[in-house]
């Protein structure tokens, strides 16, 4: 899961409940059934979707985790507290409620204990391996780490506990998280998330030599989101059933939570993003990573997250958009149709989807493209897996959320299918498996020669598990290679690896070797590698390269500016870097006309598309949508603020000028204005001080809060402290209300950006409709209900809609008008002129929607008095003259 849910603090959306634009609900299709667990679901065709179970209803929590033991029993997990087993009836019983009995462990001589605050388990080896994720207290003693639970005298109740291993890091939803049997069933692969140290191995396929390499002006997360966690990030790892022997098999995720092996042995997993960095150029979109031995990929603190461009380490082989990764499983156990069976499906909690990636091998990886399999709104995915009757199960919650089970089957008869098989996989596949068995423990000789051959293969993935095996390979047996080598692009790729593997008196010579190479007939591709390579050598060995600096602006200055922005990003940081005499000229000159990539990183899912899905995180997307930041503008910006020397006085002014523009006209991520700010402050350390206030100010330094993380909204602002307000508290505060603040009142309905979107005596946005009137129309308590739990009641005219469609998506938005080819939906709260127009022949199915677009809990930040004059303004329509008001300011009272 994601790093933390965000509070919006915003009365702007009361909407969908007492507000919004009606229009005529389209008629549906097929006929619902009348419980909303499973009519919320959209469904591919021919499956069927049973509701097994509600945890919470029976106080057993929010159940994150499952496995099925060896008698087709499941086990499960709820996150903050037991275990559970489940006997589960068969599909198309009468009842299909399960029976469920929680898991102790201990036996009669012994007391017996709780085990859970798992995000992991998996029955394997006549045992049940646990991932705890948790720090000890007092109702429970384990810490972080992977435990073994057994029933050694076949009773069916657990009496050992056997400690694996204990995590060093910090634990919870960056923790350690899932577990999966090998192919082979000879072991168990794991994987943890970057708040988890990389624990001692027995053996590293990725070789232990990783180290941040980024000479890109470091802003660590300006909110303090994992800003001590380094190298290499998350991790996969490889043990035997007796957790004896570790393995790492790969690294540099954010928080991948689950791992799963196709039909040939290739390992995927569903890696997350940081939502907080939307819209900057180091934002990555949660994606599916194909993860072979010795993988990097990439991520690093803050700002400083690899560009899946450099070669040290690997791409996604497909980016899905926003969201938050939990399981991934593969269909091939499921008596599902061919297509479904060899697909892997990813769960994304945030947005409520169940992603079906259909991949075919192409080169050494695969290619890959996915559909909506099972959506609903609200749907926080947590985990699933193919029951022992070929069944698809999967839980919601998480977070304390609501929790429920379901089971997905196919009701017809699915199609037989012949698995794929290694030897029908690309040439390419094969070479890659070939070269990846010299990364195992003690490699044979034979594989520098191999290694050697394939440094300049085409293939990206062959070519990475090249140099990978190079580095398996003794130092000495290949360093003497590297200085003799001509041809440049496999010059370029054991260069790289030799300044990983290599010693400080190897620096000046590697990059003498690279400036020998014929730059302007290189390939982009070959351009990008050697300027990566570059960076690495003078972030690993700065001190030694002083002699060649000069040498070096030389060999790069000519080439910058490109006409590619990827290769302007590596340029202007290595000359920027390097006091390049020219290089702050030039950057500045791109910050001005910087246009960005259309296509880089392009996602499955677009932003839009899951707006209307979440509140939570939707309005923060849709706040973005409308005024989108310039990504490789920003990039310079950043190279720019580390940048010493090169500046002219007029140089500074335009860009301290830009960087106020930015701050006020772009709306990012929630650490967009503070990067910017970093970003600024770094620029403003190196001016003379007698012009530090002057620039200060160009740059909108008084815009900005201390923290330097918001800007400053104008007028008085709550000052709480607030608390989670319930309906009935805050009825009993605001139900007898008499002369109240106007000023306040009027202050906190500004301050909550109710203005932004409704107007009030003629002022305000447009967005939903005139709340003049609003306390004629409701009671206090109507107010209240629909803003602390707007979905609990949604007026029949002001819910969204859900479009299934033909093709197996569905479109979630606002009907705002239709006609009888097309229906016009509005997806964006803040750009709602903004229509897609959806064709009737795509629609198959449309429904309402069971979630209000509006937070909850929107008045959370007021005090008592705030949320009493708010609650006057809104009763009063904002009329100063009103009865509850005595007119006076918070200053004379």
């Amino acid at each position: 899961m994601q790093s933390s849910i965000k509070s919006i603090s915003s009365l702007s959306l009361l909407v969908l409940v007492l507000l919004g634009f009606s229009c005529q609900q389209p008629k549906s299709e097929r006929q619902l059934t009348g419980n909303p667990k499973i009519d919320k679901l959209k469904l591919p065709e021919g499956f069927a979707v049973e509701h097994l179970y509600s945890p919470g209803e029976n106080d057993q929590g929010s159940w994150v985790a499952m496995t099925f033991d060896d008698k087709g029993r499941m086990i499960t997990a709820d996150q903050y507290g037991f275990l559970y087993r489940l006997t589960i009836p068969k599909v198309g019983s009468d009842s299909v409620k399960p029976k469920v009995e929680k898991m102790l462990v201990g036996n009669v001589e012994e007391p017996q204990v709780g085990m859970g605050y798992a995000q992991g388990l998996l029955f394997a080896f006549n045992s049940i391996y646990v991932m705890v994720n948790h720090n000890p207290n007092e109702t429970f003693s384990r810490g972080t780490g992977l435990y073994r639970i057994q029933d050694l005298d076949g009773d069916e109740q657990y009496e050992t506990v056997t400690e694996i291993r204990t995590f060093t890091g910090e634990p919870g939803e960056h923790g350690p998280h899932s577990m999966k049997l090998t192919p082979d069933g000879s072991r168990i692969v794991l994987s943890a998330g970057n708040h988890v140290d990389v624990p001692q191995m027995d053996h590293y396929r990725l070789p232990r030599v990783w180290d941040e390499d980024n000479l890109f002006p470091l802003i660590k997360d300006p909110r303090g989101h994992a800003n001590n966690r380094q190298a290499p990030g998350g991790w996969i790892a490889t043990i035997d059933p007796e957790g004896k022997d570790w393995e790492l098999v790969a690294a540099g995720f954010r928080n991948e939570f689950d791992i799963a092996y196709n039909e040939v042995g290739d390992l995927f997993t569903y890696d997350s993003d940081m939502e907080w960095d939307f819209g900057m150029p180091w934002y990555r979109p949660t994606r599916i990573n194909h993860v072979t031995s010795g993988a990097e990929f990439g991520w690093r603190t803050g700002n400083a997250k690899w560009s899946p461009n450099y070669p040290d380490n690997l791409p996604a082989v497909l980016n899905i958009g926003q969201g938050s990764p939990t399981n991934v499983m593969f269909g091939t156990e499921a008596t599902f149709p061919a297509m479904y069976r060899k697909a892997l499906y990813a769960f994304d909690w945030s947005f409520g989807i169940i992603y079906a990636v259909h991949l075919t091998p192409e080169g050494a990886s695969y290619s890959a493209n996915a559909e909506e399999f099972i959506s609903g709104s609200p749907l926080p995915l947590t985990d699933g897996t193919i029951g022992p009757d070929g069944a698809m199960y999967f839980a919601t919650g998480g977070r304390r959320l609501e929790s429920d089970l379901y089971r997905v089957y196919y009701k017809g008869n699915p199609d037989d299918v012949s698995a794929l098989t290694v030897e029908e996989l690309p040439t390419e596949a094969k070479l890659r498996r070939e070269l990846e068995s010299f990364h195992e423990r003690n490699p044979g000789p034979e594989g520098l020669e191999l290694a050697w051959q394939n440094l300049d293969h085409e293939d990206r993935f062959v070519q990475y598990a090249a140099r990978v095996a190079l580095e398996h390979q003794p130092l000495e047996s290949w360093r003497e290679k590297v200085s003799s080598e001509t041809n440049p692009v496999k010059k370029t790729q054991a260069s790289l690896a030799l300044a990983r593997q290599g010693a400080s008196g190897d620096a000046v010579d590697l990059l003498n070797g690279l400036m020998e190479i014929n730059y302007s007939a290189l390939s982009e591709k070959e351009k990008q590698d050697l300027l990566r390579t570059v960076e690495v050598i003078l972030y690993r060995y700065e001190d030694d390269v002083a002699a060649v600096k000069s040498d070096l602006v030389a060999y790069l200055s000519p080439n910058f500016p490109a006409d590619d922005n990827l290769l302007n990003r590596s340029l202007s940081v290595l000359l920027t870097h390097l006091d390049a005499p020219d290089a702050v000229e030039k950057t500045l000159a791109l910050l001005q006309t910087a246009e960005d990539d259309k296509d880089y990183q392009k996602t499955f899912t677009s932003s839009s598309e899951l707006v209307f899905r979440n509140p939570q995180y939707g309005l923060d997307i849709a706040n973005m949508l409308a005024n989108v930041p310039p990504a490789q503008a920003t990039y310079y910006a950043t190279v720019l603020g580390g940048a010493e020397k090169g500046w002219t006085p007029a140089m500074r002014e335009e860009y301290f000028a830009w960087i106020k523009n930015a701050l006020t006209e772009y709306k990012g991520g929630r650490s967009y204005v503070g990067f910017l700010d970093r970003a600024r402050k770094m620029a403003l350390a190196s001016v003379d001080p007698a012009d530090f206030e002057k620039y200060d100010e160009l740059s909108g330094g008084k815009l900005l809060s201390a923290s330097g993380n918001d800007i400053v909204e104008p007028g008085i602002q709550p000052e709480g402290p607030g608390r989670r307000w319930t309906v009935d508290e805050a009825l009993a505060v605001v139900d007898n209300l008499g002369a109240q603040d106007y000023v306040r009142g009027k202050a906190m309905y500004q301050a909550t950006l109710c203005q932004s979107c409704h107007t009030m005596q003629g002022e305000g946005g447009i967005v939903g409709p005139d709340l003049t009137q609003l306390g004629t129309r409701f009671s206090k308590k109507d107010i209240l209900e629909a803003t602390i739990n707007p979905s609990d009641v949604i007026s029949e005219q002001y819910h969204a809609t859900v479009f299934e469609l033909k093709d197996g998506g569905s479109v979630v938005g606002r009907l705002v008008n239709e006609n009888e080819e097309a229906y016009f939906v509005s997806q964006n709260p803040f750009a709602p002129d903004d229509l897609r127009e959806l064709p009737k022949s795509t629609v198959s199915f449309t429904k309402n929607s069971e979630v209000s677009i509006m937070l909850p809990g929107l008045i959370n930040r007021l005090n008592e008095e705030e949320l009493k004059d708010l609650m006057a303004y809104l009763m009063a329509g904002g009329n100063e003259n009103h009865e509850l008001f005595q007119n006076k300011s918070t200053a004379e009272r």
